[in-house]
This record gives C-alpha cells, structure tokens and sequence, in this order.
C-alpha cells in the first residue's frame, strides 16, 4: 500500500465489519441450538451428576481452607471422550470464585479449591458435563471471628 492511499485501508476496514458482524450471528445461531432443558441448570439429585461438596462446616474469617468438588453424589461421573465433565465452577452465593476446565479422559471430574470468606453463607457447585445442562448442589457454611 503506497502513503497516503486510503483503498487499503477502506478494503481492512469493510473485512473488520464484516468479520464482526459474522460472529454476532454466528454466536446467536449457536445459542439458539441449544433447547431449554439444557439452559436450565439441574438442582435434583442425580447419582452420577450432581455434584459433592466437601468443606467444613464451619471456618474462621479469613482463614484459608479447602472445598472439594466430586461430579457424581453416588458414584463418579464418567471421563470419555464422548461424555466428560466439562467444568467444575464454585460459587459463593451468587458470586463465582473459582472454575477448572477439565479435558476428556485425562481429567478425573474432581477439583480442590483453596479459599477464605469474610461472612457466611452458602457455597453452591456447579459441573456441567457434555450431554446436559449443567447440575448444582450448595452447602451452607458459617464463617466465625
């Protein structure tokens, strides 16, 4: 492109537009694939899908202590290639604090996160695997002085 000629920039410009505005429709295309079952997050039991949380009870303000996240109340959620946990997320009521992404057949569906609360409340796990939407379980827990 020789100084000063704006044809170059124009063409960069109308390929940036257009590249844009492909993704947006793209994104929405794929969102609305997904039916309403798979929207909705799963809060009933499920032996291999919900989600064990394994903390105390109580802890100190401040303190760090560690939250163990199992897929599978009853027995372990399977880690194929074709049907794997995709993440294990934690929340602290409605605030997220920590996700790990696992990968398929090299990621046992279990993670520790090592955390510190300032006030009680409640701890809520969240796994979404490959053929659903995600599940969720929660755990009260107090926070003292």
């Amino acid at each position: 492109m020789r100084h000063g000629s704006t044809s170059g920039v124009v063409a960069v410009l109308a390929v940036l537009t257009l590249t844009a505005g492909t993704t947006r429709v793209g994104a929405q295309v794929q969102a609305d694939q997904f039916t309403p079952e798979y929207r909705e997050v799963r809060r009933s039991y499920d032996e291999k899908h919900t989600p064990k949380i394994e903390a105390p009870d109580s802890v100190k303000r401040g303190q760090w202590f560690d939250v163990t996240v199992t897929v599978g109340a009853g027995s372990v959620h399977p880690s194929l290639q074709e049907h794997f946990v995709r993440y294990i997320a934690l929340y602290k009521d409605g605030t997220e604090i920590a996700r790990v992404y696992l990968h398929p057949v090299f990621s046992y569906p279990k993670a520790t996160f090592t955390i510190a609360l300032d006030e009680g409340g409640t701890l809520r796990a969240l796994a979404e695997p490959t053929h659903s939407a995600a599940w969720e379980s929660s755990k009260k827990i107090t926070v003292t002085r």
